[in-house]
């Protein structure tokens, strides 16, 4: 284990992350000169810019590695530490802007409301304290967006992409970041795939700009709203999140940048190639759909066939329809947007809601949760062994895309499953002690760990997680971490072995 090749690495991602303060620092400048808006953001964003070059310079130069391959154990270390110092160092601007600066607030109160935001913006969480967002200048609003964006891709991705540094060992740092049990490599090259599909995110991007700014956004909103749509985080320039807009055309096209966020990105760089049918000849994307496709069947009858309070949600199924594909899409892909508070609607609702929670998007997707190919192969896995119970010696693969799954890529997966309900039984007893309802607690868990956003209870779709105790945002803080980066990335850090060598 080369700890200083690991700092190493640290410095040059902050410079990397340095360079991207200067696009709300623009951001700010432009609004200044233009309007006249008066925040003190300007100066925070360039004193957190420089604080952050400073560090990743002092890292990168007073401990210089050799240049030598990055390994397994460092590549998982790298992107673990990553995400942890990219949010802290992406907090400054929050912390010197003095956004949640609040008389009778101490400082480390305040500190843990800008990491929390910070947290929740870099791992496309979406989750926010804030309880007036359209207070906030345009440049916070465009960082909180934009960290978005660098964290759906992954920020170490991008690093991989760029900085010919890190093009020795990449792969390391690839397999380590990229969500899902498989990395899809599409060339010999990582820094060339990495290119490739940040290409891929950044194309996408510019169209549904253009195609939101058709629909009467503006293009600081359309960039906003993009960013957190591509990223599958959530954070909105509005109060009222997309219901804002109440439009139409807006709902139907973040719905269909949801559904491309939420889909495998090795299949859209194959469909732009000219191979569309890659499509419909993966079964993850077909399972991702079938699931998309039930959840809006039931909850589109469900919002307008029963009454809640006396009253049915919605007077027409076209109406039901439009929302209920919105919030289907939103919560699957964990983008967390909104157009309708579905703590008002039925019962049944609400729990499909929840269980699309654990789904989460497609692997190699920027979507959270567990992942569909999991939730497929696990529901393959359970098959075949009441198949094994009639046909004691029959040998029974699972396969995928007309392939062997291998057994220790189960094995992965059964580990992964009882992690994950582990730790979202353990978190929820932790946020129960801090004050949270049993429904709050279980909502804050799963939105978090899923990164997702919006949760149940006190943490719905129309609330925030603002009176959360400060402990409760560092655990939930941490949560956001390990969904993002599929929890094994994280908790290795914890095993003693990791570090013996």
């Amino acid at each position: 284990m080369s700890l200083k090749l690991i700092i190493y690495t640290l410095g040059n991602l902050l410079i990397c992350l340095a360079g991207t303060m200067l696009f709300p620092l623009g951001v700010a400048i432009y609004y200044r000169m233009s309007i006249g808006e008066a925040h003190n953001d300007l100066v925070a964003f360039v004193i957190s810019a420089a604080i952050t070059l400073m560090t990743g310079l002092i890292l990168r130069y007073s401990l210089r590695a050799r240049q030598e391959e990055l390994g397994i154990r460092e590549g998982f270390a790298v992107v673990a530490l990553a995400w942890v110092t990219v949010a802290l160092f992406g907090a400054l601007p929050y912390q010197l802007a003095g956004v949640f600066h609040i008389d009778g607030r101490s400082p480390w109160t305040a500190f843990s409301f800008s990491y929390f935001e910070s947290m929740a913006g870099f791992s496309t969480t979406g989750a926010t304290v804030l309880t007036e967002i359209e207070h906030l200048s345009h440049a916070m609003l465009f960082w909180r967006s934009f960290t978005h964006w660098l964290g759906g891709m992954g920020i170490v991705v991008l690093a991989v992409a760029i900085l010919p540094m890190l093009g020795i060992g990449g792969m390391q740092l690839f397999r380590a970041e990229a969500p899902g049990p498989q990395t899809d490599r599409l060339t010999p090259r990582i820094a060339q795939t990495a290119k490739l599909l940040w290409g891929v995110y950044v194309l996408f991007s510019i169209l549904e700009v253009i195609l939101l700014m058709f629909g009467k956004m503006t293009l600081f909103d359309a960039l906003c709203h993009t960013f957190g749509t591509m990223a599958t985080g959530g954070f909105s320039t509005k109060n009222a999140s997309i219901a804002h807009y109440n439009s139409v055309y807006i709902d139907m096209v973040i719905c269909v940048f949801m559904f491309l966020a939420g889909t495998n990105f090795a299949l859209h760089y194959r469909a732009l190639r000219g191979d569309v049918k890659a499509y419909f000849q993966d079964t993850e994307f077909k399972f991702y759909c079938t699931v998309i496709a039930v959840g809006i069947t039931l909850i589109s009858w469900n919002t307008i066939r029963f009454h809640v309070n006396g009253e049915i949600p919605y007077d027409s199924m076209w109406t039901s329809l439009r929302y209920a594909t919105f919030q289907v899409l939103s919560i699957i892909t964990t983008t967390g947007y909104g157009t309708a508070d579905f703590e008002q609607w039925p019962a049944l609702s609400q729990f499909i809601l929840i269980t699309l929670m654990f789904y989460g998007g497609c692997a190699g997707s920027t979507g959270g949760g567990m992942k569909q190919v999991r939730f497929l192969l696990l529901i393959k896995q359970s098959g075949a062994e009441i198949k094994r119970l009639i046909f004691p010696h029959a040998v029974l693969p699972i396969r995928v895309n007309d392939q062997v799954v291998p057994r220790d890529v189960m094995t992965n997966i059964l580990g992964f499953f009882f992690f994950f309900i582990g730790i979202f039984a353990i978190v929820t007893c932790i946020m129960t002690t801090l004050g949270l309802d049993l429904i709050s607690a279980a909502g804050a868990t799963i939105a978090t760990m899923g990164n997702i956003g919006p949760g149940l209870g006190s943490v719905g779709p129309s609330d925030n997680y603002a009176h959360i105790h400060t402990t409760g945002k560092f655990v939930l803080s941490f949560c956001m971490l390990l969904g993002r980066l599929e929890l094994y990335t994280v908790l290795i850090l914890f095993s003693p072995n990791f570090w013996k060598g």
